[in-house]
Parts: C-alpha cells; structure tokens; sequence
C-alpha cells in the first residue's frame, strides 16, 4: 500500500479502458465505471448499483438502482450536476432487495458514504450491504442552473439539444445536435456548488476504485486501485479480457498533471477554509493549520 498525501493511499494507478465496443461508444472516455459494474455484476459481486440515470429535465440526472447490463449503460456518461446517489441506499436493500450494493459518486459523496458506514445512525442493516465505491475525479461541480446557464447562454442551445458533456483541456466542451461548443473552466467560476469551495479531495481518495480521464489519452482513462477488493477486481478485469491496458504516462501530461491537480485543489481549498475559520465561521471540511503540512512547500 502506498501512502500518498497528494492522490491517498493506493496499491496501483493504470491506463486502461473498457474493451466492449458497446460500452465505450456509450461511455464517458474509457467507460471503465459501466465496464466495470457491469462485469461485477456478472460477477455475481454486487446484485445491483446506485447509478445516476436520466431525470425529468435533459442532464438532471436522478438517482436509479440499476440491476442490469441494459440499465447501467443507460446512465452511462459524466453529468456535471450533482446527483444524490446516496439518498437511495435503503431504497436498493428495502424495495430492490439488494445485499451486495455498487456505488459511483464524487469525492464528497464517497466520503458520505463512508461516513454513513462508520456511524450507521439511521441505516441500520444498510450500510453494510455496500459490496463496492467506484469514486470519480472532480475539481468542482455546478446546480443544474448553473449548467443550464452555460448550455442555453453561452452555446445559444436548448439542454434538450445536448448529446455530450466533457470537461478537458481547460475547457467545458458541449457536443449538440447543431455541433460542438466550449467554455473557458475559468469563465465558470463562481457558477459551482458552493461547498465546491470546501472540498480538499480531487481524486475520491477513500473509494476502492477511483478513475478519470486526466493523465490519460483520448479515449483512456487513469484507474487507481485502492482498497484490496478494488484491487482485486480491476485484476481479474484486466486478466479476463474486460479491460484492455497500456502503459501508464508518468510524465508532465500523465501522471505528475494528475498529482498538479489534485495538489492545487488541495491548497486552494485549504486557503478557502482557513480564510473561514479565522472569522470565526463554519465550513463543511476542517484542517488544522500546520506550516510543515508538505503541501505547503510543493
């Protein structure tokens, strides 16, 4: 295992992406989180996942116990407004029946989950059905206005017209019926959920798995094995075929922009909640004030 202050403690980071035709051309880059809760499922390790799946409104994604193959692809694909993934957990062990549960969030929403594991105030014979945490990277996500906003003003589209989402490059790229339009990420600051601001976690350090397309090329993405089970089931994905691989970019592009990212959100951040606490105010996430913290001198 390795202890990471910047990335969290992992045993592995690859390069891989789903080797099913079907589920990258439906996936978000490597569509390793279908790929990969798809062959768990057939695996018989988990019997059904918490995935973020269509809503009412076009990209308001609401939370859908999925327990086929047919059900995870279709909520394939990254939406860049929060999803409350978590508020589903009894409903999968009461109305689905679900012993082994698969999970997908963001950082903050693997660390509720848990959280909710350590202190099961509410949760009782829940929590522990969590069977697998597939956590995704983020730097910051926006409300559903927020997105709508940048689609309908900026694109001049309606969400309706949106077909994809991609945030690479520096750049919020919205691929429509009618083309491809980009915003400048720095032209969407001050639009993301407030406690965004709060969050020191870029990489969803405490999941078994966690993934995204930084560090990676088109089409790829990077996979960090963390926990034993995660690391387990990455392994026989790779060995059976599920997963293909290739070797992992340690360089500028690779691996040391991926520590850059994870390192800036954390410094950032840590100014955010340090400008709050002395004020006397409250923030989501405390860290005590330490000048040898390592971050300091990166």
């Amino acid at each position: 295992m390795i202890y990471d202050s910047v990335l969290g403690p992992h045993q592995e980071i690859i390069t891989a992406k789903a080797s099913d035709k079907k589920i990258t051309s439906k996936a978000q880059d490597g569509g390793i989180v279908s790929a990969i809760l798809i062959y768990a499922l057939e695996e018989n390790i988990i019997d059904g996942a918490i995935v973020a799946g269509e809503g009412k409104e076009p990209w308001k994604p609401e939370p859908h116990v999925a327990t086929t193959k047919k059900e995870i692809l279709k909520a394939a694909g990254t939406k860049y407004t929060m999803c409350p993934n978590l508020a589903l957990i009894k409903e999968a062990t009461r109305a689905y029946g679900l012993e082994k549960i698969g999970t997908v969030g963001t950082p903050c929403q693997v660390m509720g989950l848990r959280k909710m594991q350590a202190y099961p105030i509410g949760l009782r014979n829940a929590s522990d059905k969590i069977a697998l945490s597939i956590g995704i990277y983020c730097m910051e996500n926006f409300p559903y206005e927020s997105l709508k906003t940048f689609i309908e003003d900026d694109i001049g589209v309606k969400p309706s017209q949106v077909t994809k989402m991609d945030i690479s490059k520096g750049k919020l790229f919205i691929t429509h019926t009618e083309g491809e339009g980009k915003i400048p990420i720095k032209k969407t600051h001050g639009f993301e959920q407030s406690g965004c601001n709060y969050c020191l976690d870029y990489v969803s350090e405490l999941a078994d798995i966690s993934c995204g397309s930084v560090a990676a090329k088109p089409g790829w993405s990077t996979i960090i094995k963390r926990t034993d089970k995660g690391s387990s089931i990455i392994d026989k994905a790779v060995e059976e075929g599920i997963l293909e691989t290739m070797e992992t970019n340690e360089g500028k592009y690779g691996i040391e922009l991926l520590r850059k990212l994870a390192t800036n959100k954390k410094k950032k951040n840590q100014k955010n909640i340090d400008k709050k606490l002395d004020l006397g105010l409250k923030v989501p996430f405390t860290h005590s004030k330490n000048k040898n913290d390592p971050l300091e001198n990166r």
